[in-house]
């Protein structure tokens, strides 16, 4: 029986993107154990969840007594593969593993759901970011990216790893999100306290600096000139969700915007609703413009490397530079004044969305496991 293990930072992480990808290994006869820092979510399927003393931030001295804790476990379970996510977490186990890879043959495999450095990000970015990750690559097995920037960054850059593999994204699971006609969405509107004739903007995001709500919050304010009965809904919790509602209250925004707190129900939201949008500084893609866009929702999103690859200009949605205020109210109000347009949009970007199916990505995944680990893993 192969011996697996997924890392991350946080088991919110794991529950979210990868219970199909533990359950298709577990299938095919893997053991599969999970190690994340406690939260409010657990991995169901895992044979064996554990903790570690890991944090989010790569300066924090508790990131020591993890990469200990990881290291006896690795020891003590001498796993076949080692499959880590999120930046922090894939650091120190890559690090922790290098032993276990030259006397077990333990390999490490890692996905990038986006690098800190990119086309325009801050230079101390690719001063800090890109040599560690450089570095780190002749201690990884295989890299999984998910987006062609990242991909070709890595192929064209000297990385070390022994494999590069790109992949459309974690996957969107077509069970939950599918295509709704608008007329069949009254009664969720309802439901959720408003009318059919409201125009309603969603941003699924978790409130931290790289999404940038307050742009959206400054934006609103510029939209009222143009708009009328519009709602930003604001989907996610986070450390910045607080200062985020005093600010928009502070500058009367709050009129024009709803914070519904974390949903597990966005299957329901997001039909109802007339555009996706995304302020995001960076994305290795977005997930949830994805699952916005296979439900029939044209997208405004900023213009970054996985929304780039996202949304088609003019056809399934529009993009627009970042903090460029004057452009956001541009297209939403191009969305707002032609539903007739609206619709066709959402129908292309359904259609696009095709694309990032999570059948497909188990099925590339399998094939990658499948090379790792030299048994054939089959998508059942």
């Amino acid at each position: 029986m192969k011996k697996v293990l997924f890392v991350a930072n946080a088991y919110k992480h794991l529950y979210a993107f990868h219970r199909p990808y533990i359950q298709m290994l577990k299938d095919n006869g893997c053991q599969v154990d999970v190690i994340a820092a406690r939260d409010d979510r657990c991995v169901e399927n895992a044979d064996t969840c554990y903790s570690w003393e890991v944090t989010r931030s790569p300066f924090n001295f508790r990131n020591i007594k993890a990469y200990y804790q990881l290291k006896k476990l690795i020891e003590k379970e001498k796993y076949d593969l080692i499959h880590c996510h999120t930046a922090t977490a894939s650091t120190i186990t890559r690090l922790a593993a290098h032993t276990a890879r030259k006397k077990y043959g333990t390999k490490v495999l890692y996905t990038s759901h986006g690098f800190h450095f990119y086309k325009g990000a801050p230079v101390w970015f690719w001063l800090i970011y890109y040599p560690v990750e450089k570095f780190l690559s002749r201690l990884t097995d295989g890299i999984v990216l998910i987006n062609t920037e990242d991909y070709y960054l890595v192929l064209n850059k000297g990385f070390k790893n022994k494999k590069t593999y790109c992949i459309n994204g974690i996957g969107i699971d077509t069970k939950r999100f599918a295509y709704i006609d608008r007329e069949n969405t009254r009664k969720q509107r309802y439901k959720e306290g408003y009318t059919e004739n409201q125009f309603l903007m969603i941003y699924v995001a978790e409130f931290i600096h790289r999404k940038n709500h307050k742009f959206l919050v400054d934006a609103s304010l510029e939209l009222v000139k143009k708009m009328e009965n519009f709602k930003i809904l604001f989907v996610g919790r986070g450390a910045l969700k607080q200062s985020v509602q005093a600010y928009a209250i502070a500058v009367g925004a709050d009129k024009y915007i709803d914070f519904l707190g974390i949903r597990f129900d966005l299957n329901s939201l997001f039909p109802m609703c007339d555009v996706g949008i995304s302020s995001s500084r960076q994305e290795g893609l977005g997930l949830a413009l994805a699952e916005e866009m296979l439900c029939g929702l044209p997208v405004l999103a900023t213009h970054t490397r996985g929304h780039s690859e996202l949304v088609k200009q003019g056809k399934t949605g529009f993009l627009f530079k970042q903090n460029n205020i004057a452009d956001f109210v541009k297209f939403s109000v191009e969305l707002y004044v032609n539903p007739a347009k609206r619709i066709e949009m959402g129908k292309k970007a359904c259609l696009h969305a095709q694309n990032y199916r999570i059948e497909h990505s188990l099925n590339r995944m399998a094939e990658i496991y499948s090379e790792i680990l030299q048994i054939k893993i089959r998508c059942i």
